[in-house]
């Protein structure tokens, strides 16, 4: 049996372009799965959750549609 525990992540790095070397996403993914890992969570997978979020009454009568937004989601796992 394993215990899940998941992690949402930014959809989006901000780093400054003289700092740019084209690992960020691979850098901020190693740095949150070795911190969870010396808390005893062993990396998973990855996931994208899409999330549709539907106007107000207001919104809907000045012409808003839905949005979809994609979230991205760590999950870890350890044995019970």
């Amino acid at each position: 049996m394993y215990e899940y525990k998941m992690v949402q992540i930014p959809p989006a790095i901000t780093v400054n372009a003289k700092e740019a070397r084209g690992q960020e996403a691979a850098y901020y993914l190693q740095a949150t799965v070795n911190e969870h890992a010396a808390k005893g969570w062993d990396f998973y997978r990855v996931d994208t959750v899409g999330v549709v979020t539907n106007p107000s009454c207001l919104g809907s009568l000045f012409g808003q549609k839905q949005t979809v937004m994609d979230y991205f989601v760590i999950t870890f796992r350890k044995q019970k």
